[in-house]
């Protein structure tokens, strides 16, 4: 699927710093079109020229602009709303030749007005309202082609047969070199039963211009997805939809979410939709759509979308890995799909570079591997994802303090609220279905009871027995930083929900996994971040004195714990346990730092800056009780498996058709 597109973003007067933030990700995404409206009424206010001689421009200067021109002003206005026709039906015509005039070396097509059907209070099938509307456009239309301009006639929403061919009959579309489409399929158009599919509207809009003007182009001027019950897997389904439709263009509606404290048309927060159908959220952070267009384009997100198509396991009963696209999940799933089990990956791709982890499974394990993009917060479908598993291995969470110390009320309701959604579902089988919960080492709190001595490149507890053991599973629970209280509760509730209901279930509190699949972050995955960072030969941020100690554990020996639990659950039911690489592979940050560069044969550019909040000084997991209880022992040294990863990185998979280098 290779066709050009664009998005549709509204630019209100004096959004400069605004315009300058989206116009970079706007071209970063590939888009060929942008569309945004040229308002009469605000160009017609105290600085509105100034603004769009600015705008227009500016925009103009990374993507080829349409400008949608409506609304005019209250004082010309028939009805006294800004929506309204002018009382002189010629001043349109008019107000288009002078945007021309001034402004059209930035532009080759002009749309005129906006949804007619909606902003302008008018019953179509009134021949003195379709007069007027026509008279008022179709002057309009006519003057721009005369002088060498494109119009546009601006689509109907929701699509209506009648008005268009109501158009042609009034000698309008004759006029215009494209007409527009909206439609929002899933969001509004499905709910009121109007929606056909595209092939089917487009088709009849096909045929009402060819009877009319057979030259004129179809184009979608409008269409998008809501990811209000955030599922961001469906918008990119929505957009690679429209992407094929039968129509010259696309234009996606909007790149970024409205803010939440801008009113629409209706009001504020009159329907939640309205704040949710940009391809990024409002504070600028990528939806799924975003990032797949932006790191491989349009065929990116046809193969992820294809790939996160939901299937029925041929299994009776799979096994499901919430979370399975992750790093640790994946490796999970892979472990049970090489073994020929089907596996159920449930997940919502939010986590940048996990459609990889997606797109590796599929590769090598075809049918078997069900994914379902499914967020933990949807409470019905992960009730139904879950109806038939067999067993449970939930992995799936907002993973770093830092982004739950940012939106600790999102950090709670994935953590904590989708963990018990993940209970609920799994109670209401009737059955009982293992389950594996992911914890963390947070749930310890900071330790800041646990007074440590610097020494050379590490520091060390003073207590002689923690320092050769590691912190064990009696130390009381001391939640700390949002991140620490949702794992915590839910880690809680998952060990009482053995115990109320008998649920088979455990807990492993994690320290710091590490290994291939893992696309590590600043925030989250370091040790896959600095190798990262030192093999793009950029620069390091160490947050604390570098002397802070963990015990790093390789993937591969974190899925042979859970496999060992899974295996002995009934007996294991209703206990936590530590999963780390214990005192044996309890190293430092700067440790890790010098083998990297031994690893890479070059220096690391390193930075200090403070403590981060709820950052612990010395953390090794003293992992006696699963060894008692599993026989399980941590088998790869931190040096061999730190290579491992570094191989990884730089040399991908072989024979796989991706090869995973590390991006310059």
């Amino acid at each position: 699927m290779k066709r050009d597109y664009g998005f549709v973003e509204w630019f209100r007067p004096g959004e400069y710093d605004r315009v300058e933030a989206v116009l970079p990700g706007l071209v970063a995404s590939g888009a060929k079109y942008l569309r945004t409206h040229l308002s009469w009424a605000e160009y017609h206010a105290e600085g509105g020229q100034e603004w769009y001689d600015w705008l227009l421009p500016r925009l103009a200067r990374d993507l080829e602009l349409l400008p949608c021109v409506h609304y005019t002003p209250p004082s010309l206005s028939r009805t006294g709303r800004s929506s309204g026709a002018p009382k002189v039906l010629k001043d349109y015509a008019d107000f288009i030749d002078a945007v021309l005039t001034r402004h059209g070396d930035h532009f080759e097509h002009i749309e005129l007005w906006n949804e007619p059907n909606n902003l302008l209070d008018w019953d179509w099938r009134e021949d003195p309202a379709s007069d007027l509307f026509c008279e008022m456009v179709g002057g309009a239309a006519y003057w721009a082609k005369h002088r060498g301009w494109k119009p546009v006639l601006a689509g109907p929403a929701p699509f209506d047969v009648y008005w268009l061919n109501l158009m042609g009959e009034r000698g309008l579309l004759a006029q215009v070199d494209a007409a527009g489409f909206h439609g929002f399929p899933g969001t509004w158009d499905s709910e009121a039963g109007t929606w056909n599919g595209w092939e089917t509207h487009l088709g009849e809009m096909r045929a009402i211009l060819d009877r009319w003007n057979p030259a004129c182009e179809i184009w979608i001027t409008e269409t998008g997805y809501s990811t209000w019950r955030r599922d961001e897997l469906e918008q990119a389904r929505r957009f690679a939809q429209a992407l094929k439709a039968p129509a010259e263009r696309m234009y996606w509606y909007a790149w970024r979410d409205l803010p939440q404290d801008v009113a629409v048309q209706e009001g504020l927060w009159f329907d939640p939709r309205h704040y949710h159908l940009g391809a990024i959220d409002s504070g600028n952070q990528p939806k799924l759509l975003a990032r797949l267009l932006t790191s491989g384009g349009t065929a990116r997100v046809e193969e992820v979308t294809r790939l996160a198509t939901p299937a029925v396991g041929k299994a009776v009963r799979p096994l499901v890995v919430t979370g399975g696209a992750g790093f640790i999940g994946s490796n999970l799933a892979a472990s049970f799909l090489s073994e020929g089990r089907d596996v159920v990956v449930l997940d919502n791709l939010s986590r940048p570079g996990v459609e990889r982890n997606l797109r590796w499974l599929a590769d090598r394990h075809g049918d078997r591997l069900h994914a379902v993009p499914v967020d933990l917060r949807d409470e019905p479908s992960v009730r139904e994802a879950l109806h038939d598993a067999d067993a449970v291995l939930h992995m799936a969470a907002q993973t770093a303090v830092t982004t739950s110390l940012t939106s600790p009320v999102a950090d709670f309701d994935v953590n904590a609220r989708g963990t018990l959604n993940v209970l609920e579902a799994l109670r209401a089988t009737g059955r009982p279905v293992p389950l594996l919960f992911a914890s963390t080492n947070k749930v310890y709190g900071d330790l800041a009871d646990l007074t440590v001595t610097d020494s050379n490149e590490a520091c060390a507890p003073d207590d002689p027995s923690v320092r050769a053991h590691g912190v064990g599973e009696g130390r009381p629970l001391d939640f700390c930083t949002p991140y620490g209280c949702s794992k915590g509760v839910a880690d809680q509730y998952v060990l009482d929900y053995a115990k109320s209901y008998g649920l088979p279930a455990a807990v492993l509190r994690m320290s710091c996994i590490y290994g291939p699949r893992q696309f590590g972050t600043e925030d989250q995955g370091w040790v896959a971040h600095f190798l990262i960072q030192a093999l793009k030969k950029r620069p390091i941020t160490v947050f604390g004195t570098g002397r802070q100690v963990r015990d790093v554990l390789d993937v591969a020996d974190a899925v042979r714990a859970y496999r060992a639990v899974l295996g002995q659950i009934d007996g294991l039911r209703g206990r936590a346990f530590n999963l780390g690489g214990g005192p044996g592979n309890a190293v430092s940050l700067m440790q890790v730092l010098r083998e990297i560069e031994s690893i890479t044969g070059r220096d690391i550019d390193v930075t200090y800056q403070d403590w981060r909040q709820g950052d612990q000084p010395w953390f090794v997991a003293d992992t006696r009780a699963l060894e008692a209880a599993t026989g399980w022992r941590a088998r790869i040294g931190w040096r061999d498996g730190l290579r491992g990863l570094a191989d990884w990185l730089t040399d991908g998979e072989s024979p796989a058709p991706e090869r995973l280098r590390v991006p310059a």
